[in-house]
């Protein structure tokens, strides 16, 4: 006796995950760094409005306090005499991330990036059109930590740098391909495994007929 079998059907093939638009992350990056940029500027204002130059009010003890002071140069005082250097530096990185904005593939990576963005056109906003004159401004910082004083957007290039560390440490790239990666690997091994239980399945089945038609 013979009996007919049909083979199992192969399983279709998983469909890798659809990747984010290049233009959902351009505008998460946008929004950062505008939310950046508007809270140190409107930080910077109150406190033009409210401190005294130079008086420090504190805030929790000596650990931190409001104290305005318009700074040529960066921390610590550094560079008083090339100002213009720093108007170029963050000219530079403004440029760079904007470059860069189309190619970022991760979404947590445009956020930092924006960030970044946000705080380097804050302080060059200062240094464009602040006293003494183009180029050449005096940054407003006015948030006292003992060992120097800075602003919200040194917050954010500070926080933006370290969140960029750990995201490289941990894997993620800025273009998205860690992810990619992961997504196909994933796609590959679920193929390979339907695929083998598919032949699998066809084997048991030709054994089962050959077996039958034996006498």
């Amino acid at each position: 006796m013979t009996t007919e079998t049909t083979p199992a059907e192969p399983a279709a093939d998983a469909e890798p995950a659809a990747p984010r638009p290049a233009g959902a992350h351009v505008v998460a990056l946008a929004v950062s760094a505008i939310l950046v940029l508007l809270l140190d500027q409107v930080s910077k204002a109150v406190a033009l409005l409210t401190l005294t130059p130079g008086v420090r009010i504190p805030a929790l003890g000596d650990l931190l306090g409001w104290r305005l002071i318009f700074n040529p140069g960066a921390a610590f005082s550094f560079g008083t005499g090339v100002t213009w250097v720093f108007t170029l530096v963050m000219a530079i990185v403004s440029v760079a991330v904007l470059v860069a904005a189309r190619r970022i593939g991760s979404r947590i990576w445009a956020i930092a990036l924006g960030a970044l963005l946000g705080g380097a056109l804050g302080n060059l906003v200062d240094r464009l059109a602040r006293e003494p004159g183009f180029a050449v401004g005096h940054v407003v910082d006015f948030i006292d930590y003992g060992v120097f004083i800075g602003n919200v957007a040194d917050i954010a290039i500070v926080g933006a740098a370290i969140g960029m560390v750990a995201l490289s440490l941990f894997g993620s790239s800025w273009e998205g391909r860690a992810a990619a990666s992961s997504v196909s690997e994933t796609t590959d091994d679920g193929v390979t495994g339907d695929d083998g239980a598919s032949g699998g399945a066809a084997t048991d089945d030709a054994e089962s007929v050959a077996a039958d038609e034996r006498p």
